[in-house]
């Protein structure tokens, strides 16, 4: 498959977890007596991710993240090459969500970037007031069993084949229940950049650590995975995922 495709296929799956997800925590989340909530939101990030993956997931490995796409390096399942050029165009895929999501969130009178717009962050910007060592430490985790998750759903040993987006997917949401209250959940810099750009101020300066703490948690994640399962199936061919 042409690199161009598979970056095509990464702008469009990260743009959808973004514009999804994230829309549904400005758009739905707080909407009044029929608002979807935490678990509506964590089950949204979910789906994007799963359905993404069903979609477009044989063209580029449905990565939509570049925690993963560098823990699936480290991982051995992709080629180093490709590393730059998937991240940027998860990159762009998530400004483009948030773009248009910020389009459509500001159509009402009473629309405030204050709210936050779904960003991510740490000490007073936490939904749940959690300090900078708390999230970090929650980012990295989540985001190292996520690269678990997805490193064994996608080896040809274990999940038989086409399932591995569903097993992804519910880890996504899985992880959204347990750390929204926390940072409002990253494990994806992509994501996190999204927003942050539209937000500006504390957003971006405490953006770093939604880079950090997720790719530092991919790596840790692909090592253990390596450690205990061994090397993925050499049969498989570099850079395909799901």
């Amino acid at each position: 498959m042409p690199l161009i495709k598979k970056l095509g296929a990464e702008f469009l799956g990260t743009f959808w977890l973004v514009f999804g997800g994230c829309g549904s925590a400005v758009l739905a989340a707080g909407f009044p007596k029929l608002g979807i909530a935490f678990a509506g939101v964590a089950l949204a990030f979910g789906l994007t991710v799963l359905s993404m993956a069903f979609a477009v997931g044989h063209i580029s490995g449905g990565h939509f993240n570049p925690a993963v796409t560098v823990g699936l390096f480290v991982g051995k399942r992709f080629p180093v090459g490709d590393v730059l050029p998937y991240i940027l165009a998860q990159v762009v895929g998530a400004v483009a969500g948030s773009g248009v999501l910020y389009l459509i969130a500001s159509g009402v009178p009473d629309f405030s970037l204050a709210g936050g717009f779904a960003s991510n962050g740490y000490g007073a910007h936490s939904p749940g007031g959690y300090s900078l060592v708390a999230c970090l430490v929650a980012e990295i985790v989540l985001t190292a069993f996520f690269l678990i998750v997805i490193m064994g759903a996608t080896d040809k040993r274990g999940v038989p084949a086409g399932f591995a987006p569903i097993a992804i997917g519910l880890a996504l949401t899985l992880i959204h229940l347990i750390s929204i209250p926390v940072t409002n959940t990253s494990v994806n810099p992509a994501r996190s950049t999204g927003p942050a750009l539209f937000v500006g101020g504390w957003a971006l300066q405490q953006l770093w650590l939604f880079w950090l703490a997720p790719i530092l948690g991919g790596v840790i994640g692909a090592v253990l995975y390596l450690l205990i399962a061994g090397d993925h199936d050499p049969k498989l061919p570099q850079g395909k995922a799901l």
